[in-house]
């Protein structure tokens, strides 16, 4: 079995301080989590940037300062979201894949979110793969329903995602497909033989859905943006301790933790 990759998703676009008062929101404060998530085992960190009001941007000095600090201070996989918040343009989700980045995701599909609704058309998941296709980015699929799957074999056909793909399975948000393990096991048994996968389980579903992956052969998505929790009822103090719980999990299972360098090799980035 492949050693397991652990990503670390810092922030993301709905969590503020007033849930979880350890967020981290400048760039700072997003490097240093960076790199405690790293030293946890974190072998990519998935990136939502903040303005200086603390509210969602996918401006592209932010991510660059972001991507260039977290750089200087550990060899994690960078890896932005082109999903930004619900209201962000298309033109302004991509900012951040003009970095040229290892990495960043690609939102496969239209989906409920909560009370809103998170748009990803035909034509903006064609413009945002072929956007990662010409800058040699890998996309990070983000599967929140069985039919993204379909959709990402659609772009695949049209030559816009190359084999082997890389799936995130966004599991428990309200709205979209369920947390439960009898999902995980079908959308992983949906996939092609040679992708890859990693799990994202939202809030109470994080453990249950990482461990499960741990067994299977995926790979697992913790940190802040999809839980604050490090137990029932009690708030994760960094998302490091969120990396390491699931580091201490996979190494009493018997399963050995990715560096980035690993990461690169069993993801086809080097």
């Amino acid at each position: 079995m492949e050693k397991l990759i652990i990503t670390a998703a810092l922030t993301g676009a709905e969590v503020t301080r007033d849930v979880q008062p350890n967020l981290p929101l400048t760039p700072d404060e997003i490097a240093e989590a960076a790199y405690e998530a790293y030293k946890a085992g974190a072998s990519i960190v998935h990136v939502h940037a903040r303005d200086e009001e603390g509210n969602p941007t996918q401006d592209y000095e932010v991510y660059k300062e972001i991507k260039e600090k977290i750089e200087a201070k550990c060899p994690v996989i960078f890896q932005p979201s082109t999903g930004g918040a619900v209201w962000h343009s298309p033109e302004e989700r991509l900012q951040p894949v003009d970095l040229k980045p290892e990495m960043a995701t690609l939102s496969a599909g239209t989906c409920n979110f909560g009370p809103d609704v998170f748009m990803n058309s035909e034509e903006y998941m064609e413009k945002f793969a072929q956007k990662m296709l010409d800058l040699n980015v890998k996309p990070e699929v983000e599967v929140f329903e069985r039919g993204m799957i379909n959709n990402t074999l659609i772009l695949r056909k049209k030559g816009l995602v190359k084999d082997p793909i890389h799936f995130d399975f966004v599991m428990g948000v309200p709205g979209a497909i369920t947390g439960e393990i009898r999902d995980l096991l079908y959308l992983q048994e949906s996939i092609p033989e040679d992708a890859t996968w990693t799990v994202a389980g939202i809030g109470r579903h994080e453990l249950p859905l990482a461990t499960t992956a741990i067994l299977l052969g995926g790979h697992v998505r913790v940190g802040f943006e999809d839980n604050i929790y490090i137990e029932k009822g009690v708030l994760a103090e960094s998302n490091a301790q969120l990396v390491a719980k699931v580091a201490r999990i996979a190494k009493e299972l018997g399963r050995e933790v990715a560096t980035p360098d690993e990461a690169r090799k069993i993801l086809n980035l080097k």
